[in-house]
């Protein structure tokens, strides 16, 4: 059997106040002076206390949790995003807790409703594209809701991110300007990621203005992978070799693309054109330049979680409804 738990009257008494102060210190609520609230950590880290922060929230009827709702941790994106939470928090009292819906909506919206159970002071989520439960859901919580990544829609609150749709149009464009005429287009899981879907729908607008449509496609139902962008690219130029450029969803499948036209010894960028989207550290070690679109995602955290902390101090405040990113377009250049 372990060693008794230290309790919040053994912390106040060492700290010199009373249990009502200490509890308050250890909240960090703005009441209590600076000179206090560092006796009472001194006095909690000494006795190894850990508060029940589920029991402290009764009175306040919030904790100090910052709830986090991301599609995917299977590439650095999203880790990007929560090291941008995690910057934007610092030095608040708040902790970011995360949930992964691995782009399901009936799993997102189950995270969204346990989350909100624990009384965070706030919520960030990924997206604008929840289903009508879900949406309700958010627009009852009586806190900040922070949309992330994606400005194609109608946010509950607050909205931090780019228009992929938008991303689409400027990168078909841009590759226009290039001499590009000939497009081919791979991409995976876009009955789920919808922000690569939006992409892809914005890319063919611009198409179409220009008289042109994707020669060919290649779309799977599994995630992206460098692996599968590898395969879906062999077999498009299989169909349809004299392609001049191949547009991705994201910088891993463009990455499987540039291996696969690698191994059949077209020469890139120069005989054909790979396109992706993210800006991935990842494109930078490459042996050959990819084109891509640079999405701020640290940017994007950054801002909403110091949103985040606006929203709470002042909740009647006047802090920005939607912040608008526009991601940079890198690795393009003539034929």
């Amino acid at each position: 059997m372990g060693t008794r738990k230290s309790t919040l009257e053994e912390v106040a008494a060492a700290a010199g106040v009373s249990k009502m102060t200490a509890s308050r210190a250890l909240r960090g609520t703005s009441d209590v002076s600076k000179d206090t609230r560092e006796k009472v950590l001194l006095a909690a880290e000494r006795l190894s206390y850990v508060g029940n922060r589920l029991a402290l929230s009764l009175s306040s009827q919030r904790t100090n949790l910052v709830a986090v709702v991301v599609p995917s941790m299977s590439n650095i994106v999203f880790p990007e995003v929560l090291t941008g939470i995690s910057v934007g928090l610092e030095g608040s009292g708040m902790q970011a807790v995360f949930g992964i819906s691995d782009y399901d909506v009936a799993k997102e919206r189950d995270i969204i409703r346990d989350m909100l159970s624990w009384q965070p002071a706030a919520i960030i989520v990924t997206g604008l594209d929840q289903p009508e439960d879900t949406v309700r859901m958010l627009q009852k919580a009586t806190i900040p809701v922070i949309q992330i990544m994606d400005l194609d829609g109608t946010p509950v609150a607050f909205n931090v991110g780019l228009s992929h749709g938008k991303a689409g149009e400027d990168m078909a464009r841009a590759l226009l300007a290039a001499g590009r005429r000939r497009f081919g287009y791979v991409g995976s899981a876009l009955d789920r990621d919808l922000r690569a879907g939006k992409r892809k729908a914005g890319f063919e607008r611009v198409l179409k203005q220009n008289g042109l449509a994707f020669v060919e496609q290649q779309i799977d139902s599994a995630f992206s992978s460098i692996a599968l962008g590898k395969r879906l690219t062999a077999t498009l130029l299989a169909a349809v070799p004299d392609l001049d450029c191949i547009y991705y969803s994201n910088d891993d499948m463009a990455t499987g693309g540039l291996f696969a036209c690698m191994e059949l010894g077209l020469p890139v960028p120069q005989r054909i054109l790979i396109a992706g989207f993210n800006g991935l550290d990842l494109a930078n070690a490459l042996p050959t330049r990819i084109a891509t679109s640079r999405s701020p995602r640290r940017m994007i955290g950054e801002v909403a979680a110091k949103l985040a902390r606006e929203a709470i101090a002042e909740p009647d405040g006047e802090q920005p409804k939607t912040i608008v990113f526009t991601p940079e377009i890198t690795g393009i250049s003539g034929p």
